[in-house]
């Protein structure tokens, strides 16, 4: 069984789950990385071909099949995620995020579907296509802060249902404190983080987490990092414009690559993968934001 399959039954008995553009050739051997390239400022790198990068598996070059992006009128399209944090803690907060959400969600481009996952005690999933926009906004604005906070439990329901999604997966998370309720641990999240090919972007506000404030930082950096993606944690509400202007960069600028893998065994196990530039002077600065690497498929 896949790993975002391993605690499906768990997640379903645990919280309340309510419920395009073909980019890259569907099937299990293909192998997808979605990559940003920032220059030493920090700014993305644009313009790159195929030719400007390697793919080593496991100390053994692979060939790129796949290529897309790197400009913004070029940047494939997208499955879009996008998680906001209902708990009761968000009652006093909840209006100035939704209204930074919506601004973000009408800039985005070039989106095949936004899926929202809301949670408190409970996660609530459901997708919306490019026509739904006025459906998805009455839902981002429809329901009071209530509950407690079941973070990783709405983390894991996303990941499941975006492991039959193909192409490039970006989540962008909103949370104002730490997970309170869910029935999966954080280690048991960051696997199934590590067997997605999402790109997650963190967003923490954390003003009230008090003593608590600095674990929380660690582990929305570590959920992002797994995936290639980051995490920001805004010191006021007014930050949250100018972070999301910051995931809307990277989205426009971002590189898809795919591949087969020249491992064709079947055995379920971890793979490092390093994408890197070729050697050439202009690129010695340059830094690549990737996910680690992936689980190989399994024998039925």
């Amino acid at each position: 069984m896949h790993r975002l399959g391993i605690v499906a039954a768990l997640l379903v008995a645990s919280a309340g789950v309510a419920s395009g553009q073909k980019v890259f050739r569907a099937g299990v051997d293909l192998v997808h990385f979605g990559v940003v390239v920032t220059d030493r400022s920090g700014a993305p790198v644009l313009g790159l071909t195929a030719d400007d990068f390697e793919i080593i598996e496991q100390g053994t070059a692979q060939k790129i099949k796949f290529f897309a992006g790197g400009q913004p009128a070029s940047a494939p399209p997208l499955h879009l995620g996008f998680m906001i944090d209902n708990s009761g803690s968000m009652i006093q907060d909840i209006k100035d995020v939704r209204t930074a959400a919506i601004k973000f969600l009408n800039t985005v481009e070039n989106v095949i579907d936004v899926t929202l996952t809301d949670f408190d005690t409970e996660v609530r999933v459901a997708r919306f296509g490019p026509d739904d926009f006025p459906r998805l906004i009455e839902r981002i604005r429809g329901r009071k802060p209530d509950g407690y906070t079941a973070l990783y439990d709405a983390l894991g329901v996303y990941l499941d249902g975006a492991s039959t999604q193909t192409g490039d997966k970006i989540l962008v998370l909103y949370t104002d404190g730490g997970d309170t309720r869910s029935a999966i641990n954080q280690g048991e999240l960051l696997e199934l983080l590590k067997a997605s090919d999402v790109t997650v972007y963190s967003i923490g506000y954390l003003q009230y987490q008090g003593s608590g404030r600095q674990d929380q930082q660690q582990i929305l950096t570590r959920f992002a990092a797994a995936t290639g993606g980051q995490a920001f944690f805004p010191s006021s509400l007014k930050d949250l414009d100018g972070m999301y202007d910051r995931i809307l960069r990277d989205i426009a600028a971002r590189y898809s690559l795919g591949y087969v893998s020249s491992n064709q065994t079947l055995d379920g196990a971890w793979r490092e993968v390093k994408i890197r530039l070729v050697n050439k002077p202009e690129f010695r600065h340059a830094k690549i934001r990737t996910r680690l690497g992936y689980f190989a498929a399994m024998k039925q």
